[in-house]
């Protein structure tokens, strides 16, 4: 990971200093230093709050929200139970599942949409060490919109940051898995029984490229509402620290 330069972002030093325990920052050697100690003076509001303890607090949310998220997803039926983000049929297959169900098929379809969830339920844990990565790399200005911005500020900097490196993790994740289960033969078995149906023809589809994209999709959706259940909810301040930073 490279050192972050220039007056706007936070020395891996900086970073450590604001959050590890004790007056760390009451003396800052460098610029950036004692930028990121300003910063978490005015985050603190006046309240008796330390630096540091404002800098943990606000990363020990976005580990606590991102983990959270990833074992829900990660877990059996983290996609395929939730309605929220649920895997369906592409819409481009619409026309597809309605002719093969009206022809008996109907059993068939639902395994394959089935077999999609399972496959970004198989990707999602790939996430963790992305998201953690990213928390790492955070800048003075990232730090400074997260904290004053909306309840998805946070997931918002996640989806700008690691959606590339998340594509990248999941997609062959999610084809070897769809191989595995079966889908894409499922698939090409279907497309063939669709197009045995008079007039009816298919043209081609990137499976893998769709459930990649809806498996982030879902992701980012519980990662957002994990971040305002942090921000609004007491209760899901499951951790000393999150209580004193949150609750002020």
């Amino acid at each position: 990971m490279s050192t972050p330069s220039g007056p706007a972002r936070i020395s891996r030093r900086a970073w450590l200093a604001a959050v590890a325990a004790g007056p760390a920052l009451a003396v800052c050697g460098t610029p950036a230093e004692a930028q990121l100690d300003r910063l978490f003076k005015g985050l603190g509001g006046g309240s008796d709050l330390s630096d540091a303890k404002i800098g943990s607090g606000l990363k020990e949310a976005l580990q606590v929200g991102t983990e959270k998220a990833v074992l829900q997803t990660g877990s059996a039926d983290g996609f395929f139970a939730n309605q929220a983000i649920k895997i369906l049929m592409p819409s481009e297959l619409r026309t597809f599942e309605r002719g093969l169900r009206t022809v008996g098929y109907g059993p068939q379809i639902d395994e394959f949409v089935l077999s999609m969830n399972r496959a970004a339920e198989r990707a999602a844990p790939q996430a963790k060490e992305i998201f953690w990565g990213a928390i790492g790399d955070m800048t003075f200005d990232d730090a400074r919109k997260i904290w004053s911005g909306p309840d998805n500020a946070a997931t918002m900097f996640f989806k700008d940051k690691t959606t590339s490196r998340l594509t990248t993790a999941f997609s062959p994740i999610v084809d070897g898995a769809l191989g595995e289960v079966g889908v894409t033969r499922q698939y090409k078995e279907l497309v063939g029984r669709f197009e045995q149906i008079p007039f009816m023809q298919m043209q081609s589809f990137d499976l893998t490229r769709y459930v990649t994209g809806k498996g982030l999709d879902g992701l980012f959706h519980v990662v957002a509402e994990q971040e305002k259940q942090i921000r609004t909810n007491p209760a899901a301040r499951t951790t000393e620290l999150l209580r004193d930073v949150f609750g002020k």
